[in-house]
Formats: C-alpha cells, structure tokens, sequence
C-alpha cells in the first residue's frame, strides 16, 4: 500500500525475445521450411545459371535474395534470412561434390564464383540490414 492507501501495481514484464524466447514448434517449422525453400532455390539456381550464364546468374541470384529478403521481412528476425540461405549454401555444396564420372553441375569457374560470392553476399546483406519499422509500434511523435 502507497501513502495515500492505494496499492501499486507493477509493470508487466517484457516478453522475452532471442534465445530467451520460448521454444515455439510452429516456429521451428516455419524455419525449416524456409530451409527446404533455400536448397530448392540454391539448386534452381545452380541449373539457370549454368545454363544461361550472364542472364541465368543473375536470375539466380535476384531468386535467392528474394527468398532470403521475404525470410527478413516475414520473421523480422535475422533467423528468418539465415535459415534459407543456409538451406541455399548446403545445397550448392552437395552439387560441387560433383559425380563419380567426374560431371559436374557447374559450367565453368567464373561463374561458380560469382554465384557462390554474390549468393553469400546477397544473405550477409539480408540477415545484418536493420529492422523495418512496424506502423503504429512507435509512432508517437514528440510534440513541437
């Protein structure tokens, strides 16, 4: 009880967020589905800029950043990046591996490089780019 005989309430505590958060299932699907989506997209990748080279590269690379920016702006989280570009970087590495017989999926080395450097620099940019801000979570403006 306060002074004047009313009792104090307490503020709620903030909901814990990160690794604090509690497990959620849903969630954890949600991630790896978007882990599937990443090695679909890493391997549609792989055959359209091997087959169109200059155009299909970037073809490639405008897909992956796609899945990798809509995984940002889905979760808000840098997870929801991360998640299928690992999908995206597992799969480029199970089709480097190549064949016994020595085929492999990848034309030649130049482009190669630039899909597997523009590919990770593409999910780098997408998972470490700052928040967007939601509308009305802070939209208060101090008074003038």
């Amino acid at each position: 009880m306060s002074d004047d005989g009313r009792k104090r309430r307490t503020p709620a505590p903030a909901p814990a967020t990160g690794l604090a958060a509690p497990v959620n299932p849903a969630r954890i699907a949600a991630y790896a589905g978007l882990a599937v989506l990443g090695a679909l997209v890493g391997i549609a990748g792989t055959l359209v800029q091997a087959a169109w080279f200059p155009g299909g590269l970037l073809l490639a690379l405008v897909g992956a950043a796609g899945l990798f920016l809509g995984g940002r702006l889905v979760f808000g989280t840098q997870l929801g990046a991360l998640a299928p570009a690992a999908g995206w970087l597992i799969s480029i590495f199970v089709l480097l591996g190549g064949r016994p017989e020595g085929d492999y999926v990848f034309g030649d080395e130049l482009g190669l490089g630039l899909f597997l450097l523009g590919g990770m620099a593409v999910a780098v940019i997408c998972a470490t780019m700052s928040r967007v801000p939601r509308p009305g979570a802070g939209s208060v403006q101090s008074g003038k």
